[in-house]
């Protein structure tokens, strides 16, 4: 049974609901928005339908965010206009979208830890008095609660919430501003599979009674398809097309996103002897940036020609795990072996047993921020000939091979010389990963999120550069929030949580069910 529009829902003699009671409608009309002489939206047009479940799509760049800014008045837009029920109005600053009834909910959390529920809620309200009366108040907010698609705990402290409650009362606090237009950004980028169900299944009630219309940012084909009425396709900062969700395949949205028909290449994996065994993790240890553990007495193992996939919610350990095995965190117990050697993932030993990695936030942990893109790709090789004789630099031949690269990889930046600080997320992303795998003998490969913030040509690339890998006997470490990727390229399967890992199966016995509640410590 297909959601009730808005319109079925203003008619239908049985829905409470009146055309009257509904959210405005929202339009956007020509909207574009420049940044000196870049075009980062031009000409875009989107109608929000009032009680309706819309989801923004585009490839990353494409404008999504951008435009999603001036409908909130982070940015003025440099033409067009923003309509609410067929009226222009002034948006220019997030407080006006509010007096509209628009809300927006971040991906990422923008909660006070220290506080509780109730304090969380009480901080957006503009017009909360110096001096409060709480008594008065938690009676309040437990009727607002009571009356909510979530329950919570008012008087919980936000900093015991798990990841999902958190995503939660940020809906909520928009609930509470009496937000009658919710524009979600990635909401489900930190929840499991059931998290991610429950929550938007929970919304879409709310849209169905009259009560909310949504216009989501969304990647994930899966939840557009199950949850949203329509959709707007973005590409290269231009509408790309638009249609009801029942009346379109994933396929048509991937076609409209890439402005062109393309199939999904499946990766094709050969049988690989994976007897030999490449990397060795033993009852290891180690600790949070505060001090606290964040892996305990953790055993992990991978052969040669296998993909070993870690699957879990972001904050579980995986990135001190990643980073212990790339030499950028010191471990506090256990041992580690590649190649049957000790190893302790010094620059030397690295090079020596032919292990390459790719951390979280590369700019941050794989990268040096003010030297050029060039410098950046040689920072494994750069003491080597060609690009060394003894202790001279030869920067024509750095070049040469940057140069190469950045064409290989589809890099874009100005130049070889050009700062790699300077590149977007995406493209220091590419640089990155084109020095790792680049190198002529890999033994382990160790990755981290390796497509996030690339497009999806991008991504079908990298996920193949993998397989190809591990096709050719490169033992594969792969972590990532992205459950889709861990199955679609894993050979066997981990779940991690609270630094432990929880679950263990190949890729054949994958339950999704089962996986999703590891992932969320159950």
């Amino acid at each position: 049974m297909n959601p009730k529009t808005s319109e079925a829902i203003a008619t239908d003699p049985e829905t409470p609901e009146t055309a009257s009671q509904l959210p405005p409608e929202l339009d956007v009309v020509n909207v574009t928005k420049c940044f000196g002489h870049f075009i980062a939206v031009e000409n875009i047009s989107l109608t929000l339908k009032p009680g309706t479940f819309h989801a923004l799509l585009g490839e990353n760049g494409a404008g999504k965010s951008t435009l999603v800014k001036c409908i909130m008045g982070f940015h003025a837009a440099t033409h067009g206009q923003i309509l609410i029920d067929k009226q222009a109005q002034e948006i220019n600053s997030p407080r006006d979208a509010c007096k509209y009834g628009i809300g927006m909910v971040y991906q990422h959390f923008t909660v006070v830890p220290a506080m509780t529920v109730a304090e969380n809620l009480l901080l957006v309200r503009p017009d909360t008095p110096n001096l409060i009366n709480w008594k008065e108040e938690y009676k309040k907010l437990q009727q607002f609660m009571d009356a909510s698609p979530f329950k919570i705990d008012i008087d919980m402290p936000v900093s015991q919430l798990a990841a999902g409650q958190k995503q939660k009362l940020e809906i909520l606090k928009q609930l509470y501003l009496k937000s009658r237009i919710l524009i979600l950004d990635e909401p489900t980028s930190v929840l499991t599979p059931q998290e991610a169900d429950e929550v938007l299944g929970l919304l879409r009630q709310e849209v169905d009674a009259g009560r909310l219309s949504i216009l989501m940012i969304s990647h994930k084909f899966r939840e557009i398809m199950a949850f949203t009425d329509e959709v707007t396709v973005l590409r290269k900062g231009k509408f790309a097309g638009h249609g009801l969700v029942k009346e379109l395949t994933v396929a048509d949205m991937a076609a409209m996103m890439l402005g062109e028909e393309r199939e999904a290449k499946e990766v094709s994996k050969t049988q690989v002897d994976s007897s030999e065994l490449i990397l060795e993790v033993q009852n290891l240890h180690a600790d949070k940036d505060n001090g606290f553990e964040a892996i305990s007495n953790m055993n992990l193992t991978i052969k040669s020609g296998e993909i070993v996939g870690i699957a879990g919610v972001s904050g579980n350990g995986q990135r001190e795990l990643v980073e212990v095995l790339a030499g950028q965190r010191a471990r506090t117990g256990g041992e580690i072996k590649v190649n049957g050697e000790h190893y302790t993932a010094t620059r030397k030993e690295m090079a020596r047993h032919h292990v390459f990695s790719l951390p979280e936030e590369p700019l941050k942990n794989a990268c040096v921020p003010n030297m050029s893109v060039a410098e950046n790709l040689a920072l494994r090789t750069f003491d080597r000939p060609p690009q060394a004789m003894g202790i001279l630099l030869i920067f024509k031949a750095m070049r040469e091979i940057a140069t190469n690269l950045i064409q290989v990889f589809s890099i874009k930046t100005p130049s070889p010389e050009a700062l790699i600080g300077t590149l977007s997320g995406g493209n220091v992303q590419r640089a990155v990963l084109a020095r790792e795998l680049s190198a002529d003998k890999i033994r382990l490969l160790i990755v981290a999120n390796p497509v996030f913030g690339l497009d999806f040509a991008a991504v079908e690339y990298i996920h193949n550069q993998l397989v190809v890998a591990r096709n050719r006997g490169v033992a594969v470490l792969l972590v990532s929030e992205d459950l889709d990727e861990i199955l679609k390229l894993s050979d066997r399967i981990l779940v991690i949580s609270d630094g432990k890992f929880v679950y263990e199966g190949t890729r054949e016995e994958a339950d999704i069910v089962t996986i999703g509640q590891r992932m969320a410590g159950h």
